[in-house]
């Protein structure tokens, strides 16, 4: 018995896929007159919980590169994207056909400057600047609360928005 229960282990090992990778922004401004740090989040289009701008790699293009054109795609920012990760995340994503697939997604900073009026998914999503610790309390991927919350001490640490008033 304990040879079967190994094969059946082995066969499932085999048809097991590593988790197909994803690229986002984690899109951010800090406010002039108050200096405090709010990031973009926006509902994913099928369930509607609140994601980042994300997509899957494209030919020709760095995974930064990917994260910047989906912010610009999803939600119509624009700005400076940094080239070195913050961190990845993984989540589950379910397909049109309902099958679950893991994924890992590789996190870029990008600081926006520039808010277009018209995109390609606009009107298909809801878009939010909130502060940090608000858009932990939205997102439901425990690694991505992790990485908010990360960036936002790197940001109060390096003088990039005002310390508590």
């Amino acid at each position: 018995m304990a040879i079967l229960s190994r094969i059946a282990n082995d066969v499932q090992l085999m048809f097991r896929r590593p988790p197909r990778q994803q690229y986002a922004a984690l899109c951010y401004r800090v406010k002039k007159k108050t200096g405090d740090l709010e990031v973009l989040l926006l509902t994913s289009r099928d369930t509607g919980r609140w994601v980042i701008p994300k997509g899957w790699p494209m030919p020709g293009k760095l995974s930064h590169e990917v994260a910047a054109r989906e912010a610009y795609e999803e939600a119509g920012v624009r700005g400076t994207v940094e080239t070195e990760a913050l961190g990845s995340f993984g989540y589950d994503k379910v397909l049109k056909d309902g099958i679950q697939v893991p994924c890992r997604v590789q996190v870029y900073a990008l600081e926006v400057s520039e808010l277009a009026k018209n995109f390609k998914e606009k009107g298909e999503r809801s878009v939010e600047w909130v502060s940090c610790d608000e858009a932990v309390k939205r997102v439901r991927e425990p690694e991505l609360r992790d990485l908010i919350l990360a960036f936002a001490q790197r940001m109060t640490q390096t003088g990039a928005i005002a310390q508590t008033k």
